[in-house]
């Protein structure tokens, strides 16, 4: 097992992400090695976005990775195979959760985890991938506003354990990860979209031409999202292109 053979903790940081990126700048650092805090003061989402956390009650942690196998082009299946691994892990405990593109995982209509993948280019290669992953376990109260946060406790019922759930988390990515590296790359991708929120079903969304009617019918190598509208056209929009309604 590569995912969490090496694990630095920390109480608080800036964020996990920031963490690991530097010690990837200072340094041979193992692959595999996983940076958890109990607490983020800047915790980064996507675009500049921030992930709200009460300490000590949720999973933050990043994952340092070294796909060198990947052309820089190909970078989305390390997003492929974190969030299906983060999917995996809560699919154990709970139904409805599906992966929501190309970042969040959903359980049924509400946002329960984030990830976020900064990768380092070398030439036409991937150097390393830092992969930041937030999971609200035990918080019941959200201040933010974020429109659609919930939690394990809040869906079971229940407290989890943090310490087993990160375990099976680290485990859950390091199998779709030798998935990867073994070359099994169509089952990822099969997997991805089976999991999507909204796959094959017809769903309001916007883009820059206004509202419509459309439907999730594929995701490129390079992580666009395929959608098929009510007339027929399809059409590939890339982050923050597109939204759902």
């Amino acid at each position: 097992m590569i995912i969490g053979s090496n694990v630095i903790e920390h109480e608080k940081v800036s964020s996990t992400n920031s963490v690991a990126a530097a010690l990837c700048r200072e340094g041979d650092i193992p692959e595999g090695t996983v940076i958890t805090a109990l607490w983020q003061e800047s915790g980064k989402g996507q675009q500049g976005n921030t992930w709200e956390s009460e300490p000590g009650k949720n999973l933050l942690f990043s994952i340092i990775l070294y796909p060198m196998s990947l052309k820089a082009w190909e970078q989305f299946y390390i997003l492929k195979v974190i969030a299906l691994g983060v999917y995996d892990a809560l699919s154990q405990l709970t139904e409805g959760v599906k992966i929501k593109w190309p970042n969040d995982i959903y359980v049924k209509d509400d946002k329960i985890a984030g990830i976020l993948i900064e990768n380092s280019i070398m030439g036409s290669s991937i150097k390393n991938s830092v992969a930041g992953i937030g999971i609200n376990v035990n918080q019941e109260v959200f201040l933010s506003d974020a429109p659609n946060p919930i939690s394990l406790r809040m869906v079971t019922g229940r407290n989890c354990d943090l310490d087993l759930l990160f375990k099976n988390v680290c485990q859950a990515i390091d199998v779709r990860y030798s998935s990867l590296n073994s070359g099994s790359r169509s089952s990822l991708t099969k997997d991805y979209k089976n999991a999507l929120y909204g796959y094959c079903r017809w769903h309001g969304f916007s883009d820059a031409e206004g509202s419509f009617t459309g439907m999730i019918e594929d995701v490129t190598e390079s992580g666009l999202l395929v959608v098929r509208k009510k007339d027929g056209t399809l059409k590939e929009y890339a982050f923050k292109e597109i939204k759902y309604n």
